[in-house]
């Protein structure tokens, strides 16, 4: 199973994908998206739709994990979050890819155990259960990589119980 992660943000998009061979993860690839301007979100907008229409032609992953929002104050930064988010649901729909979408205390609680686990905490978590030589930064890239792993954890769990139904 091949799961391409993606944290959406209005200015940088983290994605990461993570290979699983049964109960052993690697990450494949991962790292950012940035944005090209400031000042013109469509540039912005198509720059993050290309890379993650790329990424899924190259690996073609069986499945796209993306990072619901949470905002509760600032609607400005949740509109414009929202809008990457619809970038990389639209290259995931474009290319004929499921989507699961995964709340930050879903992330937070598969990986870490933890909900309230803060930055630092799931980039170490992340780099352990990977194996990568240092902490994948910026956090962007280590909550894309988090949210795969919830992904593919979730997909093995809904399997195994499967399963054991039959």
């Amino acid at each position: 199973m091949l799961v391409l992660g993606v944290d959406p943000g209005s200015a940088l998009v983290g994605y990461g994908l993570v290979r699983a061979r049964g109960q052993r993860l690697e990450a494949l690839e991962y790292g950012c998206v940035r944005s090209v301007s400031a000042a013109y979100l469509p540039a912005n907008l198509l720059q993050m739709y290309t890379a993650i229409s790329r990424l899924i032609a190259v690996h073609q992953p069986s499945v796209v994990s993306v990072e619901q929002v949470f905002f509760n104050r600032n609607v400005r930064t949740a509109l414009a979050v929202g809008q990457a988010r619809g970038t990389v649901l639209l290259a995931a729909a474009s290319a004929g890819v499921r989507v699961e979408e995964y709340t930050p205390t879903q992330v937070k609680s598969a990986v870490a155990g933890y909900a309230r686990a803060d930055k630092r905490q799931m980039q170490a978590v992340v780099k352990s259960i990977l194996g990568l030589p240092e902490l994948p930064t910026p956090d962007d890239v280590a909550d894309a990589l988090a949210c795969a792993i919830t992904c593919v954890h979730t997909m093995q769990t809904a399997a195994r119980l499967e399963n054991r139904a039959r």
